[in-house]
């Protein structure tokens, strides 16, 4: 099954598919570019691509992603008829049909943010909560939730703006976290400023260039705005209350 998802911006086209691997449903959120972007993600670095997405997996198959993590992406790109090297893919455990789509802009700018969120089990105060390993004993891992952030824009991104875009849009997420007040999953009494497991693919446009994504900036004000609205909406509608 395949549902079509309104991007809004040109030569773009988004789309949730459910599929399955090994017999498991799976759900991937799929964007489509007319022509190769350049990307900066945090799964693979810079990369040009037609594709980019956020694929869902149950539990049931948590283990053996982690342990057969190449060939899942390998066969997971098959079975959208899709290529690895085209592809950038960042995964979760949140459920991809709760995807929050934000866009803005001025000018002749656009920006997108695809967002999905879950909150629950390993929220965390970065650099206070110990460090631990998500594998576990015998192949077992935790239960992990996580922050995944797609953000799209027409405009020609310079290598250090896409970088930059990492900061800003990092920080937006912990205001997210701090204006609902999510606290660590290990230390209730702690603020947590994310997750242990949050990611994020910048994804440039063809557009009027940009080099500096701070927050002195129209761009970066758009962007930051567009993902701490966003990642607020995806958190609460993956954890009702």
């Amino acid at each position: 099954m395949k549902r079509n998802v309104d991007i809004g911006l040109e030569g773009v086209r988004g789309a949730i598919i459910h599929h399955a691997f090994n017999g498991h449903p799976l759900k991937t959120f799929l964007v489509t570019f007319e022509t190769k972007r350049k990307v900066l993600s945090t799964q693979d670095g810079f990369k040009e691509v037609k594709f980019v997405g956020n694929n869902h997996a149950p539990q049931e198959l948590w283990g053996y992603v982690h342990k057969h993590f190449d060939e899942y992406r390998l066969r997971l790109c098959h079975d959208l008829g899709i290529t690895l090297e085209d592809t950038a893919m960042l995964f979760t455990g949140a459920d991809v049909d709760n995807i929050c789509i934000v866009c803005d802009g001025y000018r002749d700018v656009r920006f997108c943010a695809c967002i999905t969120a879950g909150v629950r089990t390993n929220a965390q105060r970065i650099g206070v909560d110990k460090a631990s390993s998500v594998e576990i004993d015998e192949g077992k891992f935790e239960n992990i939730d996580t922050v995944n952030v797609i953000l799209l824009t027409n405009a020609h991104l310079s290598g250090g703006a896409m970088a930059r875009s990492l900061i800003t849009i990092t920080e937006a997420k912990t205001i997210a976290f701090q204006d609902l007040d999510i606290r660590s999953s290990y230390n209730p009494a702690l603020q947590a400023t994310g997750t242990g497991t949050d990611s994020i693919i910048v994804v440039g446009g063809l557009g009027p260039k940009i080099t500096f994504v701070g927050g002195h900036t129209l761009a970066g004000e758009t962007m930051a705005r567009i993902v701490t609205h966003g990642v607020k909406e995806a958190i609460l509608k993956s954890e009702p209350s």
